[in-house]
């Protein structure tokens, strides 16, 4: 009887101290707040400090500190608690700082934290700076997990992580780098930080000003398409941020592993990695066909390519950021963005949506079931890696298909209830349970969720948190066998 409530109190305290490093990533915004004197903005970031401290100081003295090894229902309730109390809690600079109804505090807040890149908010460049720069931060955060960062200092909390990176981590198979699962963490985290502070340098020699580098910088490297400026990208009209946008959506979206082995100098692994080459090959031939169907309209195969790769990248990374407006594209080239909404990016990564590995996990085993209807008798394994893959895999790839269309489907039919026509639902579907941000029809470029019913954005915004979550944490809690003991 007591090793239960050890558990629901420890589970208590580590949820009350990540809250507290959700408090922690506003003091930049705050400390921008008080130099620029936004005072609103000032009081209302003070609302989540004081929110957070009167959580974190019992779960740090009170609560007992007895260490123990997460199991996997653990793992699954704790990060869906902390997407969603995360959410709440960073809602309330928008409430009480911005005057955003509460619905659309809570909407922009856990857009942030799963990365879809979504709005309600119609003059972006009319918020106040520190608002802008906690909107990206909270991208940030959302990118590459909070639970991945509170991973890292697990030998400060004395709680076992790797159930909450198996329940939290994209991708059908969660991969240890390291024996030591915290160390993986920092490896991560350490690229990831990595990453962001070249591609703000970047952008500030590019010609942004600091806040622009920093606030796109954060949200591109964690697949947010977020900006600024109500114009978005089209406002710097540079070649160069375009290009640098372009090839760190792409970085941001590839498995983070990748950069481990490269780090580890195992460059062999690297050209054996099955999703990266499908990756790559999937990018590439979408850019190109974009790419051809916009010559005749921009004149040369160069600024085609700006724009079709740009766009590609976006939707294959699920950052969802818009350089044009691509409805007015050819239809084939419409035709192959929608379809990228469909893709996603690498595992482990900060990307959204199906998963590559997914797809090509399905794609091999369709092979597979063709050549067994020409040889019957045959024995067929796909090969991940060029190794052998376990059939296990084929399953749970098959059932997180099922059910992310299943989802899709369900949020399109909730989505016409509210008097949108089917193309738009299905469109505005695919783009809240992906995190992918852009959309078609009344989701498109230069529309965003600011006419959607409040109903319809709190739904979505669980949605958000389920596709962020790869679903499985969030569906799983909805079952009777989770909750017996």
């Amino acid at each position: 009887m007591l090793v239960p409530v050890l558990r629901r109190l420890a589970l208590i305290r580590l949820l009350a101290i990540i809250l507290g490093l959700i408090a922690l990533l506003m003091i930049p915004s705050f400390v921008l707040a008080l130099a620029l004197q936004e005072t609103a903005m000032s009081r209302a970031f003070l609302v989540p400090f004081a929110i957070a401290l009167v959580l974190v100081l019992p779960a740090a003295f009170f609560i007992r500190r007895a260490p123990f090894a997460l199991n996997p229902r653990d793992g699954f309730l704790l990060v869906f608690l902390t997407w969603v109390f995360s959410s709440l809690l960073g809602s309330l600079p928008y409430f009480f700082g911005a005057g955003l109804s509460f619905t659309d505090a809570v909407f922009e807040s856990a857009c942030g934290f799963a990365t879809t890149g979504s709005t309600t908010i119609a003059d972006i460049e009319a918020l106040p700076h520190s608002l802008v720069l906690w909107r990206s931060v909270s991208y940030w955060a959302g990118g590459m997990g909070i639970i991945l960062l509170t991973v890292a200092l697990m030998p400060l909390l004395g709680v076992g992580g790797f159930q909450l990176v198996k329940a939290e981590t994209p991708g059908p198979e969660k991969e240890k780098l390291t024996p030591r699962v915290t160390a993986a963490a920092k490896i991560l985290w350490g690229a990831y930080c990595i990453f962001t502070t070249l591609l703000i340098i970047l952008y500030r020699a590019g010609g942004m000003n600091w806040l622009d580098s920093v606030c796109h910088g954060l949200a591109v490297i964690a697949s947010g398409g977020v900006s600024t400026r109500n114009a978005g990208f089209a406002y710097f009209d540079s070649p160069f941020i375009d290009g640098v946008t372009t090839v760190f959506m792409l970085l941001a979206a590839l498995n983070f592993n990748v950069y481990y082995r490269i780090a580890k100098g195992k460059f062999r692994d690297i050209a054996a990695n099955t999703e990266s080459r499908a990756y790559f090959i999937i990018f590439f031939a979408a850019a190109l066909i974009i790419t051809l169907s916009l010559v005749p309209e921009y004149g040369s195969f160069g600024k085609a390519w700006r724009y079709g790769a740009f766009q590609a990248a976006s939707i294959i990374s699920t950052t969802g950021t818009v350089r044009t407006d691509y409805t007015a594209w050819p239809a084939l080239a419409q035709g192959v963005l929608f379809c990228l909404m469909f893709t996603g990016g690498c595992s482990n990564s900060t990307a959204g949506g199906i998963k590559i590995i997914r797809h090509a996990v399905l794609w091999k085993q369709a092979g597979n079931e063709i050549r067994r209807i020409l040889y019957p008798q045959g024995v067929f394994s796909i090969h991940l890696n060029k190794k052998l893959g376990r059939k296990d895999v084929v399953y749970g790839v098959a059932g997180f298909v099922f059910l992310y269309l299943a989802t899709v489907g369900v949020a399109a039919l909730v989505t016409s209830v509210a008097g949108y026509d089917i193309f738009s639902s299905f469109s505005a579907a695919l783009s809240v349970t992906g995190n992918i941000g852009a959309g078609f029809g009344a989701i498109g470029p230069g529309r965003n969720f600011s006419d959607f019913p409040a109903w319809l954005k709190w739904f979505y915004s669980l949605v958000m948190i389920a596709g962020r979550l790869e679903l499985w944490t969030v569906f799983v809690l909805f079952t009777p066998e989770y909750w017996r003991k």
